[in-house]
């Protein structure tokens, strides 16, 4: 029996919501191949270092290119905290540097046999090479490199921005993020789907922008206590600025959200007009606490758990989501949610000796992200009122595998929402069979999919949004 207990629940809940987490996006940046050279008295020793991911997290080779070596196993590897350590028991030596705030280079030292000598590494391939819809120049637009002011003081979102060939004045769109810290690319696994995109539209006679989340790559600001309000703010700065480009068609300016950026647009939208339209890539359409309990239940159902173990564990989940979305600051929400936590721990009979202290042991990690600022703003964040009260056109894709946003299920809700409003002529759902969160052709759909898929957005998912922009 696979049983799904309610801190794994809440951690799967928390990794996987709307995007992969801020582990798996922060691993993600560290990627590809690093390259320096050890200075040994006036001689230069080259190394290569490759990174990649496996089941266990990281792991890494090295080459030495002058000596001849190549695909050097490394006995550990790991990236936490922005620090990356490299170990090779074999040659007593290691590795440990820092990653830069752009994540173009890291800082550290080479020690090996009592010695430690400085090694900076640069990029010298990027993550998403291997992947065959990555774009490869040459280019046939225009692309510039951009600072933007975000939301709010002392946030200054580092941007990209493609200008289509020809005179314009041209449509245009802000591409926003889905939830962890992502970059302007929305890097995952190897993959950049923004980038994909961008490509695309642009080649379409599309404007398009693109930021690196707040705190993240080259962006300046706080990530980890902004919540998807803050989120929005920049989002709304990035549109501001967007449509007060002379290139652009202010009549034909808009947002493509992905994931809980999908949430994030109507909620701009709905306060700035100056977005004439908006594109949903799995954007949620459903509170925040009802879309995590339909999530976990959509990757247990496919992950092999019994419908038994499900509603346990969506049980005692609704009750932690509604504690921890409630009134209070976050000691007293904390303290309350490992109360009613550490009471079902104490009293669930099927749990064993060892699962109970496992759970235990595990219980403040939990509770921590239950209450931190993103996770309780999300809980009870609905999407209903800000898209009701549209009057622009809206394009909703969904992925008949998307176990995130399970398309289903949110295209009722979309649906229902319009249709209350008296507005369901502005809205256009569009099922795309077989695809996951990511838009890719899935098999299962569950998130330790996306990184083996060679696909990084469906072509049909590309050409769905592009024609419906252009016939705005």
């Amino acid at each position: 029996m696979n049983r799904l207990r309610p801190v794994a629940a809440i951690v799967l809940s928390l990794i996987a919501a709307l995007s992969l987490g801020a582990e798996e996006a922060a691993m993600d940046g560290i990627l590809g191949t690093w390259s320096g050279a050890l200075d040994l008295g006036g001689t230069k020793l080259p190394l290569v270092f490759h990174l990649v991911r496996n089941e266990g997290g990281l792991a890494a080779t090295m080459d030495s290119p002058s000596q001849g070596a190549k695909g050097i196993p490394a006995s550990a590897a790991s990236f936490a905290d922005g620090t990356l350590r490299i170990e090779f028991a074999s040659m007593r030596a290691a590795y440990a540097g820092k990653l830069s705030a752009d994540g173009s280079a890291i800082a550290g030292t080479w020690s090996q046999g009592g010695a430690s000598l400085p090694l900076d590494l640069v990029r010298s391939a990027s993550a998403g090479d291997s992947r065959p819809q990555t774009p490869k120049p040459p280019y046939p637009y225009r692309s510039e490199e951009l600072k933007l002011q975000g939301g709010a003081p002392g946030v200054e979102l580092a941007a990209t921005l493609f200008i289509p060939a020809g005179k314009g004045p041209f449509p245009a769109v802000v591409l926003v993020t889905g939830s962890g810290p992502q970059d302007r690319d929305e890097t995952i696994l190897g993959h950049r789907p923004f980038l994909v995109i961008a490509d695309n539209l642009a080649r379409n006679g599309i404007a398009v922008l693109r930021y690196d989340d707040r705190g993240v790559a080259a962006s300046t600001g706080v990530f980890g206590t902004a919540t998807t309000l803050d989120f929005a703010a920049d989002a709304m700065a990035a549109l501001d600025y967007l449509a007060a480009r002379p290139e652009m068609d202010p009549r034909r300016v808009g947002i493509i959200g992905h994931s809980e950026g999908g949430l994030i647009a109507p909620l701009v939208a709905s306060k700035d007009p100056k977005a004439r339209f908006i594109v949903l890539l799995s954007g949620p359409a459903m509170r925040g606490s009802d879309l995590l309990l339909l999530q976990t239940a959509a990757i247990a159902r496919a992950s092999g758990a019994s419908t038994e173990d499900i509603a346990g564990t969506q049980a005692i989940n609704a009750k932690l989501y509604a504690i921890a979305s409630g009134p209070g600051d976050q000691a007293t929400v904390a303290a309350a949610v490992k109360k009613a936590y550490l009471e079902w721990v104490d009293s669930e009979p099927s749990l064993k000796p060892e699962e109970r202290d496992e759970a235990r042991k595990s219980a403040d990690s939990a509770v921590a992200s239950l209450v931190a600022p993103w996770t309780r703003c999300f809980l009870s964040l609905d999407p209903a009122p800000a898209l009701a009260s549209l009057s622009i056109p809206v394009l909703a894709l969904g992925g008949t595998k998307d176990l995130q946003v399970p398309e289903e299920e949110n295209f009722r809700a979309f649906a229902r929402i319009f249709a209350d409003a008296g507005r369901s002529s502005l809205l256009t759902l569009r099922k795309l069979d077989g695809l996951n969160h990511l838009f890719q052709h899935a098999t299962t759909g569950l998130p330790n999919e996306y990184g083996l898929i060679e696909e990084t957005f469906a072509p049909e998912a590309l050409g769905a949004m592009t024609e419906w922009i252009l016939g705005r």
